[in-house]
């Protein structure tokens, strides 16, 4: 009898070339004679390829995210089953489309009383008319969603970050101008309208899950910043100008799965003769990984002095994004792709749980081996913080500040 890889690698040949009805006949073969989880795996797949009938494909692809969650294809598959992920958007990541020129879509914001300008009010909930007063309460119930991660790291999206400028057309005046590169609200130089570029009708971009709003005014952000001067006892050389109010992005991920280790241990016995005999054993074992919203900065520009601002966030506020939130504030679409995020996501937490992993027992270990297979980015999301940013001239140098615009905490 073949041994149960060979009839595998049979029915993996057989699907490659077409014969759907060889594949299945060596798949299930292997199934009758299985005796390993990896096997069991590779067969299930590959029978679930040579189905047509949606249940049963169902049945096998959740059986083999049953034994391994972190099956990319087997979860690329069930996405495109549940309509999630269409065929034609999957790309070869080592081989992307180039990127083209988008014409930019957006809300525009204006008073429907008035027609004048209406602003995202830093009082955290509410679209202002600059004009009339009107005031257009924003719903703030609910979380943030979350996307599946297999699912985006199948299409271009996962892999882009922004290359090619926008056409904006403004729905007002009419007029057309090139958005500046990662930008994705703006006014019109114009007619002054407020507009957000709809990022959700992007093939190229991934758009924002959440947001946490921006709590108070620029007259506010520059009252915390002279406290903080005063109260550091700073003396700038020069003026320091005025807080700028932006949105920048943050991934965030979440991790699931564990970390796997293993390593020789020495174990002794006595044998019939009373003589102890000592052997070296391999010892297996893995340690759970769960991780909720790590955060990975999306801006390379600031991501040093970003990362020092956001133990100061409390991500537990994140509302579901609503572009009205960015109605005349500036906001910077990532620069950093998810897939490249994720692999950070991956580093960070794997060094952090290297340190919980059970010392006692790695003690009694030799030629100890680490592996991160066994960890899942399961989801992730897009999330824009609220920021004030300004520089502070000192000693010679100008040093950027950030102002937590939820809080008002500085850094």
């Amino acid at each position: 009898m073949q041994h149960d890889n060979e009839l595998v690698h049979e029915a993996y040949i057989n699907l490659k070339t077409g014969d759907r009805a060889a594949a299945r006949r060596y798949a299930e073969r292997a199934l009758l004679t299985v005796d390993d989880v990896e096997t069991r795996v590779k067969a299930s797949f590959i029978l679930s390829q040579t189905t047509d009938d949606p249940k049963e494909k169902r049945d096998l692809l959740e059986t083999v995210l049953a034994y391994d969650r972190t099956h990319a294809e087997a979860r690329r598959a069930l996405a495109i089953l549940d309509g999630k992920l269409k065929p034609e958007d999957i790309v070869d990541a080592d081989n992307l489309p180039a990127q083209s020129t988008e014409q930019a879509r957006a809300d525009r914001f204006t008073c429907p009383k008035c027609g004048a300008r209406r602003v995202f009010a830093p009082d955290g909930h509410s679209l202002l008319c600059e004009n009339c007063g009107y005031n257009d309460s924003l719903a703030m119930d609910g979380e943030a969603g979350e996307s599946d991660f297999f699912t985006a790291m199948a299409t271009a999206k996962g892999h882009r970050k922004p290359v090619a400028m926008q056409v904006f057309h403004c729905q007002g005046c009419g007029a057309e101008f090139i958005l500046a590169l990662g930008v994705i609200s703006a006014t019109c130089a114009y007619c002054d309208s407020p507009h957000v570029v709809r990022l959700g009708q992007s093939r190229e971009l991934i758009e924002p899950e959440g947001v946490i709003p921006h709590a108070f005014t620029q007259k506010q952000a520059i009252q915390l910043l002279v406290k903080w001067v005063e109260q550091n006892k700073l003396k700038p050389g020069r003026k320091v100008d005025f807080p700028r109010g932006v949105y920048l992005p943050l991934w965030t991920f979440d991790l699931g799965g564990a970390i796997r280790y293993s390593g020789n241990m020495v174990e002794t016995d006595d044998d019939p003769f009373g003589q102890r005999q000592r052997r070296v054993v391999r010892m297996t074992d893995e340690y759970p990984v769960l991780v909720n919203d790590w955060p990975i900065p999306a801006s390379q520009k600031i991501v040093a002095r970003f990362a020092r601002l956001l133990p100061t966030f409390d991500l537990t506020a994140v509302k579901p994004y609503d572009p009205r939130y960015l109605a005349d504030w500036p906001a910077e679409v990532y620069d950093i792709s998810m897939s490249n995020a994720s692999l950070e996501a991956r580093s960070q937490v794997f060094a952090q749980y290297r340190e919980r992993l059970p010392s006692e027992q790695l003690s009694q270990l030799t030629n100890i081996n680490l592996s991160s297979a066994g960890m899942a980015i399961e989801s992730f999301k897009l999330v824009l913080l609220p920021v004030w940013m300004t520089e502070i001239p000192l000693d010679g140098k100008t040093l950027p500040l950030l102002i937590n615009g939820q809080n008002g905490k500085i850094t």
